[in-house]
């Protein structure tokens, strides 16, 4: 089953019926996780990632608690739908990436379910943290709904994310330096998520949405209210691609 995991401004399925609200209770929590699960002809469940009204910044979201309950819910596949600032050129605001590599910039996370509970040591490899044939399907979504429409989104096949530990947005010099890096996009949410999605077992994709240019990359700087419009504008089209790839 696929699971969906919205981030920044994606807080529901999109779904009026046919939805089970399940609370999922995991060893990695004291609080058991919401999940939609959309019974469908073809089922799928959804997880937001920040809560309903955003009130979990990225440094406090319980990445464990979250893949284990989707893992629970009987999920195999996630795609998570990530906000990114731009970095490389053809990744400006309302463009959609989807990576193919991360570098990981944070720090004090739970990044393995190993340790604790669990006596065992698991080195998974994670040469290409994301799931090629799932990031297949999304690119192929994006380019239909393309086809369709009349005035085409910039998209990006591939690309480097880079996991910065938030929830302040990075200073001119730190993208600076993750540009020399070779970061092509900038965001807050897709480490430790994809690592424990493989440890899982657990097959995982990632489309993200730029919303604004990384500091420095314009000379203004980023304001929320830019941000929340590209949000807004970007919304309809990942909600076509998410039911492309779920009627695929």
């Amino acid at each position: 089953m696929l699971g969906i995991i919205g981030g920044s401004g994606f807080y529901n399925a999109g779904y009026a019926e046919n939805i089970r609200h399940l609370e999922m209770v995991t060893e990695y929590s004291d609080v058991a996780v919401p999940i939609e699960l959309i019974e469908t002809d073809k089922p799928f469940a959804f997880l937001a990632r920040h809560g309903k009204d955003h009130h979990i910044p990225p440094h406090e979201i319980n990445f464990r608690a979250n893949i284990d309950a989707l893992r629970q819910a009987g999920v195999t596949e996630i795609v998570a739908i990530n906000a990114v600032g731009g970095i490389a050129e053809g990744t400006g605001p309302g463009s959609i990436i989807i990576p193919d590599q991360l570098i990981d910039y944070t720090w004090g996370r739970h990044s393995t379910f190993c340790g604790q509970s669990k006596r065992f040591v698991q080195h998974v490899d994670f040469s290409f943290p994301f799931d090629k044939a799932l990031s297949d399907k999304l690119v192929s979504a994006v380019n239909a709904i393309n086809n369709q429409s009349g005035a085409a989104r910039p998209v990006m096949a591939g690309g480097v994310y880079g996991v910065t530990q938030g929830p302040r947005l990075e200073t001119v010099a730190e993208i600076k330096k993750m540009r020399r890096d070779g970061c092509d996009i900038v965001g807050m949410t897709a480490m430790p998520e994809a690592v424990l999605a493989r440890e899982a077992s657990i097959n995982y994709a990632l489309i993200a949405l730029s919303v604004n240019w990384a500091a420095g990359i314009l000379p203004s700087e980023v304001t929320m209210d830019e941000i929340k419009a590209v949000l807004a504008d970007g919304h309809q089209f990942l909600r076509r691609v998410i039911a492309r790839i779920i009627d695929v």
